[in-house]
């Protein structure tokens, strides 16, 4: 059931109801009513899957062995450790390919290998940035590159590593191309002939699977004891790179995050302790809200407008002194990242308010040679959520546009981009987040067939902005115990959101702007009266200028703490006046 959207408002998308499935789950795992009806909404049908969901633990993550091509992987760097020879890794330069790279290396580091790092800068001159990492490797004589959070789309590039006497082992997560890199192996969970079950792992994932099947393999031949390695110490920069590249939520990353999370808490890495401190992150309490709002962007930061590589060196630290001017500077980068996004920002929005026009295609395509590179996938993810549709906007330099694209899941990137393949130089990524690189004078043809192509698949409901609502609930509800409930579900994060609760309250009194841009409400049910907070919100004040008056609230609970007491808070994600029964 949805309410007919008004203006720019989301439509209210309600939850399924199945009361007596609701009631099953309460009695098999004895939760609160509200959290087995969120269950119900997100489209459990098993007990079996909820119990995973709920309390799967560390020895229930997928044997490594289940990628094919694990055991090549695992014989080539065994062999690359029995005859010393040097091992390059090779990262992407998001927080994904960092923390990849980073885990790769300590590990490599811990068990005796000699082992280098490479992590592309943007300012390459390099159309394929994995080129610059085949002359380093060649240059510090590295019989064996093992690429990160990237690869799968470089077949070409690696024929030339392979020429050159260099071994390739290709990591990855993106979707492939039709032609696969000829390498010694390539563990991937989106490869067509892939038996590994979690096709969601990120870069990340999948560099900590290969220390897993290389730790496996140590033991098994008595290279190393029981006990010696410990994989666990690894799961913060899983948990890091898997929230960073807002991987899902679900099944086996779950498991990761959930226990990266708690090694994130109590992480030794001294670079990560002075970057929690600069960005004002308690390690004790980080939430992945942190890690996507506060650590990411300032690691981020590097690869956008800086050198990423400085990104894998801040993370292997172990100088307290070094790891805070480090930490510092990433801060100071970040200042800068951020001015650049404004202005580019403020462009582009002022562009769309100007060619309000655009809006009628069911796709936007933006193009311009005075926007920054590195700094259009923010702005891309922005601008494709706040308009719920297909975007694509392309930076030019020097006659080649790169460009970043986000969509909505009624229309995946990749077959897109497959099917444009000739008009472009180069493109990777997933279905829902992707890259190019195209020569300025395809870009007109391309947009065109991007454009007509989402007009033909899309439909008008597809691109208005949905709100999906969880459960309804009454404020006798919302109490400590059901907090700690509903913490069952985390951690939150994409494809496993926080839940969207609603219900009818009275608005005791006018809300309050605070901090210039919120909206403070006073809200009031069946005489229990709590405060929300509208995050973004004071431009809808106008709307509220009564007391008494009736709303219908769709909101996230959380609990709020000021000054050591503790009271339950709704963060207000919208809201509608109910009209009086006579008017």
């Amino acid at each position: 059931m949805v309410r007919q959207q008004v203006s720019n408002d989301p439509i209210w998308v309600y939850p399924k109801v199945d009361e007596e499935w609701a009631k099953a789950i309460i009695n098999e795992f004895n939760i609160h009513p509200v959290t087995a009806q969120v269950l119900v909404s997100r489209g459990f049908t098993t007990f079996e899957e909820i119990h995973e969901y709920l309390y799967a633990k560390l020895p229930n993550l997928f044997d490594p062995d289940l990628f094919p091509d694990m055991n090549l992987a695992v014989d080539r760097v065994a062999l690359a450790l029995q005859r010393k020879e040097n091992i390059l890794i090779y990262g992407d330069n998001d927080v994904d390919g960092i923390t990849a790279a980073t885990l790769l290396t300590d590990f490599f580091r811990y068990i005796g290998a000699n082992v280098f790092y490479y992590v592309p800068n943007r300012t390459s001159l390099n159309q394929s940035l994995i080129l610059d990492a085949i002359e380093y490797a060649v240059k510090n004589e590295c019989k064996l590159l093992i690429t990160v959070d990237c690869g799968i789309t470089s077949a070409n590039e690696i024929e030339q590593a392979v020429k050159r006497n260099v071994d390739v082992i290709v990591t990855d997560h993106h979707e492939p191309t039709d032609k696969l890199p000829h390498c010694v192996a390539t563990l991937n969970p989106k490869l067509l002939n892939s038996t590994y079950p979690n096709r969601e792992l990120t870069g990340v994932g999948v560099a900590f699977k290969l220390a897993h099947a290389i730790t496996n393999y140590l033991i098994s031949t008595s290279a190393v004891s029981t006990g010696k390695i410990d994989l666990k110490r690894y799961l913060d920069l899983v948990a890091l790179g898997t929230i960073a590249d807002m991987g899902s939520l679900r099944g086996e990353n779950r498991i990761l995050v959930r226990y990266g999370l708690r090694q994130l808490r109590r992480t030794r890495r001294i670079g990560l302790t002075k970057l929690f401190s600069v960005c004002d992150v308690k390690t004790s309490e980080i939430t992945p809200v942190d890690i996507a709002s506060k650590v990411a962007p300032r690691i981020n930061s590097l690869g956008r407008i800086a050198e990423p590589r400085k990104g894998v060196e801040l993370l292997l630290l172990r100088d307290p002194i070094a790891a805070e001017a480090l930490a510092m500077e990433l801060d100071l980068n970040n200042i800068e990242r951020q001015k650049i996004e404004r202005k580019d920002s403020a462009d582009i929005d002022k562009y769309i308010a100007f060619h309000p026009e655009i809006l009628l295609d069911k796709a936007l395509v933006l193009v311009s040679e005075k926007w920054h590179p590195g700094i259009i996938p923010i702005i891309t993810a922005r601008i494709a959520k706040l308009y719920n549709r297909p975007v694509l906007i392309i930076a030019i330099d020097n006659g080649i546009g790169k460009g970043s694209m986000r969509t909505i899941s009624e229309f995946p990137l990749l077959p897109q981009l497959k099917d444009n393949a000739s008009l472009l130089l180069n493109f990777g990524g997933h279905d829902f987040a992707a890259g190019l690189t195209i020569k300025e004078e395809n870009i007109a043809e391309f947009k065109e067939r991007f454009i007509h192509a989402a007009n033909e698949q899309l439909k008008d409901l597809d691109v208005l902005t949905k709100l999906h609502l969880d459960a309804k609930v009454n404020f006798k509800d919302l109490t400590f115990d059901f907090m700690e409930s509903l913490n069952l579900l985390e951690p939150f994060g994409n494809e496993n959101q926080p839940p969207i609760l609603y219900c009818e309250a009275v608005q005791t009194w006018p809300p309050k702007i605070v901090g210039k841009t919120h909206l403070k409400f006073y809200l009031e049910q069946n005489d229990r009266t709590l405060e929300g907070i509208g995050f973004g919100m004071a431009s809808r004040k106008d709307e509220l200028t009564q007391k008494n008056i009736k709303l219908q609230l769709a909101f996230t609970p959380h609990v709020n703490t000021f000054l050591n007491k503790s009271s339950i808070q709704l963060q207000i994600r919208d809201f509608q006046v109910v009209p009086p029964i006579n008017g």
